[in-house]
């Protein structure tokens, strides 16, 4: 086993798992709205997206699934207006209902709010396939690496929970809901912005 590839991996997942994004701004403004039940309901959502993801990259490195550049492009653009989407009702829904609560966490949420998020996205595709010689064998390493991203996923998500959910009180939840919808709007704009010229320079270039 190649430890030091092995770190690697273990560094790296956990400084994208950390690093704020849509994943960690919709659960964490569920966890202090809604609660601890929902915000676990919402990470179960986000977990199966990127096993979803994940299992995309294991059928592409297995030579099962080709898919052209322009199609991860194009993914990536429709994620970054989802995204948009929900920052734009966090924005103009200002009181939580039971339409936007439905919106704006629980399972199918959380599992759409993570398979169009282009930093996990990228992750998966472009930089997860540099980490499979971890082992002399695929099927190892495939199993090996997967069982780390689902424990360290689980347990990075669940501290960002139990934290906001003791530490931030439900008075500061217009202020959180307000930044999450602020942010989740920067993020679909630079995505937007970067698919959306990939996909304009491949339609230029053929």
């Amino acid at each position: 086993m190649a430890m030091s590839l092995l770190g690697t991996y273990l560094l790296a997942v956990v400084l994208l798992l950390i690093t704020p994004g849509p994943v960690i701004a919709l659960v964490t403004h569920t966890a202090v709205r809604d609660g601890y039940r929902r915000a676990f309901i919402t990470l179960a959502g986000t977990n199966l997206a990127s096993l979803v993801l994940l299992a995309m990259a294991v059928m592409i490195l297995a030579g099962i699934v080709d898919i052209h550049p322009l199609s991860l492009a194009g993914v990536g653009f429709i994620g970054a207006l989802f995204i948009g989407w929900m920052g734009i009702g966090m924005l103009t829904h200002p009181q939580p209902t039971t339409a936007t609560s439905a919106r704006q966490g629980g399972f199918l949420t959380g599992f759409l709010t993570a398979i169009a998020n282009p930093k996990d996205i990228l992750f998966f595709v472009a930089f997860f396939p540099q980490f499979v010689p971890v082992t002399r064998n695929f099927a190892q390493s495939i199993t090996l690496l997967t069982l780390i991203w689902i424990a360290l996923d689980l347990l990075i998500l669940t501290m960002w929970i139990i934290a906001v959910r003791r530490y931030v009180s439900l008075r500061y939840e217009r202020a959180i809901r307000l930044a999450t919808a602020l942010f989740m709007l920067v993020v679909a704009i630079y995505g937007a912005v970067w698919n959306g010229n990939a996909i304009w320079i491949a339609f230029s270039e053929g």
